[in-house]
């Protein structure tokens, strides 16, 4: 059983940053796949990327690609999504969500899921 609770959303400008975090429970976290999605408003929830259970490897839509990235400390139990050169369409509630099977951008790959945080880019 795995308990995520994301933070660090908030309302940005157009081309700013913000870093979400998501805070694990539980002893194994290290063997879990980490997924970012993200959901807005009157639309589907879709993959924004993953980080594979090292850390070591890490895959992004390509939507956020060059823009976003994932990293993680197993010994924290944390998972970390950087957002930069933030655009209006960035706007979502984010969630994080733990998978062990594998690395997969598959909603159904991950079994826990966070609460979700809101993040607002205005133009």
């Amino acid at each position: 059983q795995v308990q995520l609770v994301e933070s660090g959303g908030g309302l940005v400008q157009a081309g700013g940053s913000l870093r979400l975090s998501c805070a694990a429970s539980g002893r194994s976290f290290s063997l879990y796949v980490m997924g970012w999605f993200r959901q807005a408003p009157g639309k589907e929830r879709e993959f924004v990327g993953a980080v594979s259970r090292s850390g070591g490897t890490t895959d992004y839509a390509d939507s956020v690609k060059g823009r976003f990235t994932i990293s993680r400390d197993n010994a924290k139990n944390t998972v970390w999504l950087q957002m930069n050169s933030l655009k209006p369409e960035d706007t979502a509630v984010y969630y994080c969500a733990a998978g062990g099977g594998s690395f997969s951008p598959m909603e159904s790959s991950y079994k826990y899921w966070g609460q979700g945080t809101q993040v607002t880019v205005s133009s």
